[in-house]
This record gives structure tokens, sequence and C-alpha cells, in this order.
């Protein structure tokens, strides 16, 4: 769909596919930049939606099209903002004290994303001609098994009342490991 010689990572498609949206590689003048992709056969070239001198990554659109989360360094360390899509304009920061991999509801009433200090979050959304977002509160948190800014370690379900977790599971440190041999054989055929 796109040939290049950077890595691109997709990080979101729209619901109605027209769009891709994913992050560049590290540019050297300005480092990561969220991109979008336009539906194949639509005759337009990719863009940049926010490009600037800091890294920008993670980026995911509200269901209705409208709004572009993403994590940007802008401050310092990677926070979680919102702006109009495809125009850019309006931009909200949501996380305070870090965070990144903003996912949306699939109603589009609440944004989640992980915080630096390792807690879920959601804000609520408020949407009509504006973007209206109220202080995110905690759900829960986990030790995620990356540290890589670019792999989210959660995924939400359209509700919003569930997730699959990518989390660093505590074991003792000398507890057995079993290892099951032919257990194709002793399977129900």
């Amino acid at each position: 769909m796109l040939k290049s010689d950077r890595n691109e990572i997709p990080t979101d498609w729209s619901r109605d596919g027209r769009f891709i949206i994913y992050y560049t590689a590290t540019d050297p003048k300005t480092k990561r930049d969220v991109w979008v992709l336009p539906e194949p056969g639509s005759g337009k070239e990719p863009f940049p939606v926010v490009h600037t001198d800091a890294s920008e990554i993670a980026g995911a659109l509200s269901p209705d099209g409208r709004w572009l989360a993403y994590a940007s360094d802008v401050s310092g360390q990677y926070e979680v903002y919102v702006q109009s899509f495809p125009g850019g304009g309006g931009k909200r920061q949501i996380s305070t004290g870090g965070g990144n991999h903003p996912r949306w509801r699939r109603d589009g009433r609440e944004l989640f994303y992980y915080a630096r200090d390792g807690k879920l979050m959601t804000a609520p959304v408020r949407s009509g001609k504006s973007f209206e977002v109220d202080a995110a509160v905690s759900l829960f948190e986990f030790r995620a098994v990356t540290t890589l800014v670019f792999i989210a370690p959660y995924a939400v379900t359209g509700d919003g009342q569930r997730f699959l977790i990518n989390a660093v599971v505590e074991t003792e440190p000398n507890a057995p490991l079993t290892v099951v041999v032919n257990w194709a054989a002793g399977a129900p055929k």
C-alpha cells in the first residue's frame, strides 16, 4: 500500500476505511511524525497530520473521525493530546504526568491511555461542535511488558469494559517450569 525506505508503524484505521494512521521512524529534523495514508485509489498522497520538532506517535482517530489523539514529547516526556482531524486545530493536552497509547471507546465517549506511572487512565469525552473532556481518572494499574514507546501494552473492547493487557506477571523466582511433550497425541480428535 505504501512503498517507502523508512519504517512506518500503523496505529489506527478510520472506521469508514478511508485513512490509515501511522507514524514514521525517526527523521533527523522532526523526529517521529503522525501521518495519514488515504485509501488506495483515491489519488491522494500520504500527508503528515502532526509534524513538529518534537516526536509524535501512536495516533488514534475518534470513531466519528473528527478528532485525532496522539502522544507527543513536546513537553520533555510523552503526553497524550487531541486535535481536530484532518485540520489539526484546537490541540488539547489530555494526560498530565506522562501518557501514551491513546485508544477511543467505540462510541467516542471515553479516551483511554497508559500513564507513565503504570496506570490505565480514562478521560470522559463530550463532543459536540467542539471537543470537551473531563479530567482523566485511573482505572487500574499494571506493569507493561515492554518499555518501548511504540508497542501498545493494551487493547480495549468497543464498550470500554474489558481490556487485553500485555503485562508482567509476577512469579516466584524459583517457580517450577512444566514442559508438556507430545501434547498433540493426548488432544481430542
